[in-house]
């Protein structure tokens, strides 16, 4: 925050408020930062935050300094006004900013991903181009869970059963979860956080939230917002709410579908020709996306887990084929008027960092748009999926694939993409070293 409009305007909705989170996400979207008092927020105090905190690994390590600058330097946060909100499941009152990670001297951090993603939005605008998006976002709802070796459990339900996986689609209340659904939406209202649909999805306890598209940074904060409320609603009923590409076995995995099309300078959607009909920015889209997923799969499949998703591909796609209507290619053009044509993007999975993935995305039909690249022909029915569009099917393929990439170092910076796959190979290496329940069950005989 700069003006002294915008400090009055924050000023007056925060005077119940002591504290408030100042927050940037992190490689995983994982909300990292510090909590600061109100006064110095409204002073315009600067706030500074270690660089290598956005490199930090699940595990809670770090790689090399060497990737982040050898003095770990400082990076500063500055809150976006848009994005600052009391929070409502907080027991005092409280408030959270979602912040830019910059250097100190103002300018963009290579290594943030909110700021990765204003970077491609920025090369969309000199064309004279807007992206919209809409995020679909699925995720499971199990009871609480103390110990990680145990698989998770659906909770009990009202008739003091636990869902078996038969209530896809079902709008009954037999899973007892309307209360915390109740005030997921009421945090969603004080977060100005709009929903468009929501259901019951195919997995065990598994739901999903559909955004109303718009601007893609916002699509972005209010994914990585509804996330975290989610996650901390959950907490106060007892439950655990989980993001994760495949909790389960033998049940659908978890996605993060990506609705995107782009207007013009006039607002029209530059996909659909005055006629109705696609024009050649919807196909050199399509074709730089085809050309890119493949190395950029990393980027929107990020974790081990994310693979047992893409490798057991019912209603989740493991290619960069593209359909009309079709759930079986990983490119879906949905069914719309013409107006709404969009490209449904259905790769990432809901433990993708919203930012990155879009980022990712959008950067890739960019891609596609500069070089005039052209699609394949579209699939239809039941398809063989060309080799050169099967996507990777493990983790230290895909870490191969973005190794690989030109294009990647082109869109993201040499930096990010060297630190991000230093963080990655960390904590594929830490998986490795475990041994899993099924290695113990069944290899002990061999």
């Amino acid at each position: 925050m700069k003006s002294p409009e915008e400090l009055l305007r924050v000023a007056e909705r925060l005077t119940a408020v002591e504290e408030i989170e100042c927050v940037t996400p992190d490689l995983n979207g994982i909300p990292r930062g510090k909590t600061m008092t109100v006064e110095g927020f409204l002073s315009g105090r600067r706030l500074q935050m270690a660089r290598g905190v956005l490199l930090q690994c699940l595990m809670g390590g770090y790689p090399p300094t060497r990737f982040y600058g050898g003095d770990d330097s400082d990076l500063a946060l500055r809150a976006d006004p848009r994005q600052i909100h009391i929070l409502p499941w907080s027991e005092t009152p409280r408030a959270l900013a979602i912040c830019d990670a910059l250097e100190i001297d103002g300018s963009p951090c290579a290594l943030s991903t909110r700021g990765l993603l204003r970077q491609v939005l920025a090369e969309y605008a000199t064309l004279g181009l807007t992206p919209v998006v809409a995020t679909e976002l699925e995720f499971y709802v199990f009871a609480a869970h103390p110990d990680p070796r145990e698989p998770f459990q659906p909770p009990l339900g009202l008739d003091g059963r636990r869902e078996i996986g038969a209530s896809a689609f079902s709008v009954a209340s037999s899973h007892g979860l309307r209360p915390f659904f109740a005030e997921v939406y009421q945090g969603m209202a004080a977060l100005g956080l709009p929903r468009d649909t929501f259901m019951h999805e195919m997995g065990t306890s598994q739901f999903e939230i559909n955004f109303p598209h718009g601007d893609a940074l916002q699509l972005a904060d209010q994914t990585f917002l509804f996330k975290h409320l989610l996650r901390e609603v959950a907490l106060r009923h007892g439950l655990l709410a989980v993001c994760m590409a495949k909790p389960l076995g033998g049940v659908p995995g978890s996605s993060m579908h990506l609705h995107q099309s782009l207007v013009d300078e006039a607002g029209r959607n530059v996909f659909s020709a005055a006629d109705g009909e696609p024009t050649a920015a919807f196909a050199q889209f399509i074709g730089g996306l085809q050309a890119a997923l493949v190395e950029l799969t990393l980027l929107m499949a990020p974790n081990v887990n994310s693979y047992h998703r893409l490798a057991q591909p019912y209603a989740s796609p493991n290619n960069a084929c593209w359909a009309y209507d079709n759930r079986a290619a990983g490119l879906r053009i949905p069914a719309s008027s013409a107006a709404d044509r969009r490209v449904e993007n259905r790769l990432p999975g809901a433990d993708a960092n919203p930012y990155l993935a879009l980022a990712a995305s959008l950067g890739a039909g960019l891609f596609g748009l500069v070089e005039g690249l052209q699609p394949t022909l579209p699939v239809a029915g039941a398809f063989a999926v060309p080799e050169a569009l099967r996507l990777p099917t493990s983790m230290n393929e895909a870490l191969h694939g973005l190794q690989r990439s030109v294009l990647a170092r082109e869109l993201f910076g040499e930096a990010f993409v060297d630190g991000y796959l230093a963080s990655k190979t960390l904590e594929l290496d830490s998986f490795l070293e475990e041994i899993s329940p099924w290695e113990r069950r069944l290899l002990a005989q061999v």
